[in-house]
């Protein structure tokens, strides 16, 4: 049914956002982008657009959620536990902040952070032969 996504999220400062990012390993589209946005490459067809609050407020007249409200999770599957874990703790030196414990379900092992805005992600590895 759709091909692609692209998440908007509204963020304070572009260059701590991209500098954030981009020391987890993201990339970004620099077609996408210009000096209040950018779109970071997620997957192939999985793309955030990080917008300055300014830039993200043009495009909605509703009020934009702050630091103290939780509008969504963004949860992704990572490739192993190990991934989870070095994600997780490299955003925790980046300055993200801890939203829980490293939880270990035995066919699931996931960890969250809160990005330097707020934004709620919660990294998880799924064992491929549990899931039917």
């Amino acid at each position: 049914m759709f091909k692609q996504i692209f998440v908007n999220l509204p963020i304070e400062n572009l260059k701590n956002s991209v500098a954030f990012f981009g020391e987890l390993g993201f990339t970004f589209n620099e077609q996408f982008s210009d000096e209040e946005s950018t779109c970071m490459i997620v997957s192939e067809h999985i793309f955030v657009m990080l917008l300055e609050k300014r830039k993200f407020s043009s495009f909605t007249s509703r009020k934009i959620a702050d630091k103290d409200t939780t509008e969504m999770t963004l949860s992704f599957a990572c490739s192993s536990a190990d991934e989870v874990r070095s994600l997780s703790e490299k955003a925790f030196a980046l300055g993200a902040k801890r939203v829980n414990d490293p939880e270990d379900m035995g066919f699931m092992f996931s960890w969250g952070f809160e990005d330097l805005d707020g934004h709620m992600w919660d990294l998880f590895w799924m064992n491929p032969d549990h899931v039917q």
